[in-house]
């Protein structure tokens, strides 16, 4: 029996696909990114080891949407800057306009061995209580409304909105 070849990753094809997908549409395409070491990106822009880039045509220069790396040329604060991210460090893209876009999860660089600092945090907490429950992903499930019986209604929960900030991704089902 032969060993079956190992796939490319589909992250960077997915990428290019909603980055085309927003760009046909008139919305502006935009990629959250974990920041570390092998990330270039200006420092000063970076809030809790992530950064939000607009990646359209636009704002952009030279845009590279590889297999390894995204890479284009960008002005920060009137500053043109170069900007390169490994594929794998890209935690979601979506378009600013509406939210929609694809999330990859966190969760697979810890499984990488990356994401260190969480790894060691995960590795005390097992040692201290003696469980061995996964570390949390950056992603979240969506809560699921509950489907009305007959003759009842259901209320709605008011949605909290941050102003300002960093736009949000929201999952359409």
């Amino acid at each position: 029996m032969k060993p079956s070849p190992e796939l490319t990753p589909s992250q960077p094809y997915l990428i290019r696909a909603w980055h085309e997908w927003c760009t046909d549409n008139g919305l502006t395409p935009y990629v959250t990114v974990w920041v570390d070491a092998s990330v270039r990106v200006p420092r000063e822009y970076v809030k809790d080891d992530e950064i939000v880039l607009n990646i359209s045509y636009d704002s952009t220069t030279s845009l590279q949407l590889g297999n390894d790396y995204l890479a284009f040329k960008a002005r920060f604060a009137g500053v043109v800057r170069d900007v390169m991210v490994p594929v794998d460090r890209v935690l979601a893209i979506f378009a600013r306009e509406n939210g929609q876009g694809m999330a990859f999860p966190k969760a697979s660089l810890q499984a990488q061995g990356l994401d260190q600092a969480d790894s060691s945090q995960e590795d005390d907490l097992q040692h201290q209580d003696g469980s061995a429950e996964p570390a949390p992903s950056h992603l979240t499930s969506v809560p699921v409304a509950a489907t009305p019986e007959a003759g009842k209604s259901v209320k709605k929960r008011a949605v909290k909105t941050k102003t300002g900030g960093r736009p949000t991704l929201t999952r359409i089902k």
